[in-house]
Order: structure tokens, then sequence, then C-alpha cells
């Protein structure tokens, strides 16, 4: 049996975990206040998020699956949610009474503010499983430091500078929080050059395969699929890694294939394109071009 619970109401949020409501579209909420769990004869609850949600567990509260997969979400991490996301947890062994801090703020709140305008360069939020942000020591020291200003500020009564004030601590409190992530795609270099290798595997294995012909050209969203990664956390590690966007290297792969091809093949132009997964014979004169110089009839007129 599963439950839905819904999160869309800041007062609301408030209550079931037992805090007062300070604004109505922003709070910072520690757990340890909330009620012990009672899953009864619940398996699992899915929670449903219409606002921002970011969370820094102490405590382990269940598995935690987002899509098809399991979130590294473990003690002392954090996890980001963006409103029309949707998460499961599963019920623990035991009864475990909530320990963390969240930061939850609707969408409402960031119209007229700077960072209603950036809050798309922060990717994290769209990040699914294996993803979560490990924190050392002092970085928590920091995390919980941006919660107490900010809860600083929504003790204040509101005037005219309450929402650039609040806005912009939760603004750092983003930065400080792409830095750490920006660490830890370094701190987990090991991990990260392990997927590279899984990666260059299964791209050798799409073209040596049917994928080109039924899928098409091989996409950023196909492999951090295959990879149980999300899009954004997959493009992130790919630059980090070899300073191209996934989408460049996914090209210039397609490319080294098709000069293999065409050095190695007798088959026409248009036949080595639609091999290769391109729908049109004239996108990958197009692509060749611009990565080489040549088209692919000069390139391989020049082999010889």
């Amino acid at each position: 049996m599963e439950n839905i619970y819904s999160i869309n109401n800041i007062s609301q949020y408030n209550t079931d975990n037992n805090h007062k409501t300070l604004h109505p579209l922003v709070t910072v909420i520690d757990f340890s206040k909330a009620e012990m769990i009672e899953w009864g004869d619940v398996d699992s609850i899915k929670f449903q998020y219409g606002m921002y949600c970011i969370y820094l567990k102490d405590v382990k509260c269940g598995d935690m699956r987002y899509g098809r997969h399991y979130y590294d979400y473990q003690a002392g991490t954090m996890a980001f949610f963006a409103p029309g996301q949707v998460a499961v947890i599963e019920r623990p062994s035991e009864p475990i009474q909530p320990k963390g801090y969240g930061l939850i703020f609707h969408s409402d709140f960031l119209l007229g503010t700077a960072l209603g305008k950036n809050i798309s360069n922060y990717k994290f939020f769209d990040y699914e499983t294996n993803e979560a942000l490990h924190l050392s020591d002092d970085e928590r020291k920091m995390i919980l430091d941006s919660f107490a200003k900010i809860e600083f500020e929504l003790r204040q009564p509101i005037d005219k500078h309450s929402k650039k004030l609040i806005a912009s601590n939760i603004e750092l409190f983003l930065d400080y929080c792409q830095r750490f992530y920006d660490r830890q795609f370094i701190t987990r270099d090991n991990v990260n050059k392990g997927i590279l290798a899984q990666f260059e595997t299964l791209l050798n294995n799409y073209f040596t395969s049917a994928h080109p012909q039924t899928i098409g050209l091989p996409s950023v969203a196909h492999f951090a699929n295959e990879l149980h990664l999300s899009a954004n956390y997959f493009g992130d590690l790919i630059k980090r890694e070899t300073g191209q966007s996934a989408k460049e290297y996914l090209q210039n792969k397609t490319i080294e294939f098709a000069k293999g091809k065409l050095f190695e093949s007798d088959k026409s132009i248009n036949e080595i394109a639609f091999e290769l997964g391109f729908k049109y014979p004239q996108h990958f004169t197009r692509l060749f071009k611009q990565k080489v110089g040549v088209t692919p009839k000069e390139f391989k007129f020049n082999k010889n």
C-alpha cells in the first residue's frame, strides 16, 4: 500500500512538521521537532513536490526511489527537488525519528528576484540517482550557517528589504552547493572515471549494434539512462572529465566512427550516413564538414 503526500503549501508543511510559519512562501525546518513517522500498513510514501525542497538528513528514513532507481541518500547527505518532481520513500525496518534540516520555498517567491532568473542554472535540482551531495564536516557547518541566516531573515518583521535579503541568502546558499558539487566531482574522481569507462563501452557497442538504425544518433538522454544518471548530472560529469559538453563528445565520437567507415568501406555516403543514425544524409555532410573541414566525399576521395 502506498500513500501520496503532496508538498504544495508552506503553512501546511510547517504544521505537519511542528513548525511555526514565519513567511507564507519560505521556511527552514528542523525535522527533529517533527513527530515520529507512523507507517501503519503503508509500505511506501510517494512525495509529490510542488515547491523547491532541499533536505539535509541526519538519519536514514527509508530507501528513496526517484524514477526507477534508488537515490544515493544516506545520513549526512543533501538532496534537491524541484516543483513537479516525485520521489518514493520505502518503509524502513523500524520506526525512525526524523532528523535533519530542510529549506523549502515556493516558486512564487522567486518572481521579480535575481534568483528567479537564475534558478535554472542550478542543474542539481534535476539530478536523480547516485547523485546526492555528500558533505564534509566544514561544508556541513557552512550549510547550517546558511540555513541559520535565512531563518534569521524569516524571523524579522516583513518590510521592503525582506524579499531581496531572503532571496539573496538562498542564492548564496545554492552557490555554495554548486561549489560543493564541483568538489564532489573531483573527490569522486575514481567513481567518475569508472562511469566514463562504462560510457565508452556503451558507445562502442552502440555503433556496432543496430541501434543507430532503430534509435537514431546517440543521445545524451540515452546514455544517461543506461548509466542510471540524470541527463544533467551525466552532462556535468562528462564536461568535468573531458572538457567537452556531452553533446560535443557524442558528435566527435560519431565523426570518428564515420571516418573509419569512410576509410574502410566502399559504401556510399548516404549508406554510411544511415548506418550512423542520421535521418538525412545532408545533416551528416554538414556535421562532418563542420568537425573535419572537408565533406565526407572529399575525405573519402582523399584517403587514396
